[in-house]
């Protein structure tokens, strides 16, 4: 058998595995591989004290998030709401103290590459963005938080993360968005104008950070683009988080979209989005749900419409079963229950779908879901852990 069918012979046995259903695979040689977003809730009230709760072994909730990814095993995964701490020392101790010991029978995971950086969260702006007559506090920071680096981001990997070509967009400012949505002052005629060009100066649209970190996968790279956009709530009629939510959003819309990033730039000062050529996945906790809930109408259709992304549509029953038995809210609900990823309050906004892993085309899904067991299940008592669900999406990386 010469070189090109049997290079043939073993594509199309991937594929027929992948459409098979065949789990990822946890070697780091290529393959199918399963990536992951899991909004985690590691998030403290003090500085210090998410390294404090993670440098024993006894921490309920830490365990239990454990517990799912090993239950889950991704190869790739972003963590959403763990609180930033220099020189990964949070992430080493979660790895060492966590992960890597077995938890409630489940096999231990073992992740050696982590990474983490800076985010706005926390970080004063000057300004009284609020309008509520003090400057200071969370409301007034570039992304809310009580102190720097609270909610932060953590990606693990199996896989090698090429850090010297990892980019970063924290300080990109928000007005350097071309036809931004900016929000506007119901009070006044003129549009845009709750922020004042002053504070538009210094004002940044990642409320944590947007990065783009290129993983290693045999001899091809799959850039790992995640994020964790705002809320598009807590605010008032000017809507300053709702249309915050929607740039943030369409800021991976325009990077990925050959010809739409060009204004962008990074925090080296390196303009341009992803080159067409280049393979890339989509994560993160995006706050938004394509037909319920309060964002910006059209807000996450931006990137799941996107010319170069692949949805797969993760789901799950668990989903579908909390939605009949908590009511409320989700009795109004359009979308489906069985794409929801997050289980909030009965009356108000309900469950939703607002976590998302959506690959580009040049990588091939095989499986996804949502990990939400159903009531009943030997796993259920996983589903208090947070108030999202780790969302999963296996792909055939050629």
């Amino acid at each position: 058998m010469n070189r090109t069918r049997a290079s043939l012979t073993a594509l199309v046995a991937a594929v027929l595995l992948v459409l098979a259903g065949a789990p990822a695979s946890a070697a780091p040689g290529g393959g199918n591989v399963r990536f992951a977003t899991f909004n985690a809730s590691l998030n403290r009230a003090e500085p210090g004290q998410l390294l404090a709760d993670l440098s024993t072994p006894g921490n309920e909730q830490a365990r239990k998030v454990a517990e799912v990814l090993q239950r889950v095993r991704p190869d790739v995964v972003l963590l959403n709401e763990f609180d930033y701490v220099p020189g990964n020392a949070a992430a080493d101790a979660f790895r060492a103290n966590y992960l890597e010991h077995g938890q409630q029978g489940a096999r231990p995971i073992t992740y050696p590459y982590a990474y983490t950086a800076p985010v706005n969260t926390g970080v004063p702006t000057g300004f009284d963005l609020d309008r509520d007559g003090r400057v200071g506090g969370g409301n007034d920071a570039q992304g809310f938080g009580a102190f720097e680096g609270q909610y932060g981001l953590l990606v693990l990997s199996k896989y090698p993360i090429d850090t010297a070509h990892a980019r970063t967009f924290q300080r990109f400012r928000w007005k350097d968005m071309p036809g931004a949505l900016l929000p506007d002052d119901p009070a006044t005629p003129a549009p845009g104008d709750w922020y004042s060009p002053q504070i538009l100066d210094v004002l940044r649209l990642s409320s944590k950070s947007h990065w783009d970190l290129p993983i290693r996968i045999g001899r091809s790279a799959v850039h790992f683009l995640v994020s964790h956009p705002t809320p598009p709530s807590f605010d008032g009629p000017e809507d300053r988080n709702g249309t915050r939510n929607h740039d943030e959003i369409r800021f991976w819309a325009d990077y990925v979209t050959p010809g739409k990033g060009d204004y962008l730039y990074d925090d080296h000062g390196v303009r341009g989005g992803l080159d067409a050529r280049q393979r890339f996945v989509v994560a993160g906790d995006n706050n938004s749900d394509p037909v319920d809930g309060d964002s910006v109408p059209g807000a996450i259709d931006q990137l799941l419409h996107a010319p170069r992304v692949i949805d797969p549509h993760p789901g799950s029953l668990g989903a579908i079963a909390a939605s009949r038995e908590q009511g409320g809210a989700n009795r109004t609900h359009r979308g489906n229950p069985f794409f929801d990823t997050g289980d909030f309050g009965d009356k108000s906004p309900g469950n939703l779908r607002v976590d998302y892993v959506l690959p580009s085309r040049g990588l091939i899904p095989s499986h996804s879901a949502v990990f939400w067991p159903l009531p009943g299940s030997a796993l259920a008592r996983l589903n208090d852990t947070s108030d999202h669900h780790l969302v999963h999406a296996d792909v055939l990386v050629p």
